[in-house]
């Protein structure tokens, strides 16, 4: 199989409310990608004004339908554009755009899994409740795709087509994100493979951030309903729960900076 190359992705960036940074989080894209995909998620801040003049495809919800269907719109646009792939990161500044090459290396190296930017680089600066959080979402999550995972809830991904262009994904919102997971591992035999990044947090950087749409208890609480009902679905429970098990994490890591995975993984 042919490398894929930033020629033959696109980056799809959700965007709810970020004038703040949206500007400079897509000229970052861009300086990295040609195809570069906005979708602005009903915003009232003037997000769409920042980046008007930019050589990028613009979508724009007239009203808030959340990131689940803000990424559906994007990945419609991406396969209309007939790209390979999709690299998705957040409108917030919180992702950097250079940790993309590395996600496609690490597609590359993995044809046909889906790679996500996983926070494990100065993890201790992610706020406690946060990581006890997105720990337990990793444990749920990954009980109903079959297979161990690290940050389930990170935003910074690489979808392969065969997994973008699945039909009839179902969620809303957050849950989406979880769903696109287990879709992927159900229906495109997919696995997840991940890269360490760093994400730059508000409360370290000086207010520079705007406050995370992510709310802790209430998405939290609606992605493991939402997960806790494939895992019964798909029957076995116990017997899927020691499968899972049994397979770990996989890191793409060739310089050997993590040579473990956290053991909440």
């Amino acid at each position: 199989m042919t490398a894929l190359t930033m020629q033959d992705v696109a980056v799809l960036i959700p965007a709810l409310n970020e004038r703040l940074r949206i500007r400079e989080v897509v000229t970052d894209a861009l300086a990295v990608c040609p195809h570069v995909i906005v979708v602005d998620d009903g915003s009232d801040d003037g997000t769409s004004a920042c980046i008007a003049d930019l050589p990028i495809t613009l979508i724009r919800h007239r009203q808030r339908r959340g990131k689940g269907a803000a990424l559906r719109s994007g990945f419609a646009q991406a396969a209309r554009m007939g790209v390979q792939g999709v690299l998705t990161m957040d409108g917030d500044g919180q992702h950097k755009a250079s940790d993309l090459p590395r996600l496609l290396q690490a597609a590359n190296a993995y044809p046909g899994w889906v790679v996500n930017g996983a926070r494990l680089r100065k993890r201790a600066s992610q706020p406690t409740i946060r990581r006890i959080g997105n720990d337990f979402g990793d444990w749920g999550i990954a009980w109903a795709c079959g297979f161990r995972m690290v940050d389930t809830q990170s935003g910074q991904r690489f979808y392969p087509r065969s997994v973008f262009t699945l039909p009839d994904v179902a969620g809303e919102g957050f849950v989406f994100e979880a769903q696109i997971l287990i879709s992927a591992a159900r229906r495109a035999n997919a696995r997840l493979v991940s890269v360490p990044v760093e994400t730059r947090y508000l409360h370290l950087e000086g207010g520079q951030f705007r406050k995370s749409h992510f709310r802790l208890v209430r998405d939290l609480a609606s992605i493991t309903v939402h997960v806790a009902a494939q895992i019964l679905s798909y029957g076995h429970v116990l017997g899927q729960y020691r499968s899972t098990r049994r397979h770990r994490p996989v890191i793409y890591d060739p310089d050997g900076e993590f040579a473990t995975v956290p053991a909440t993984s």
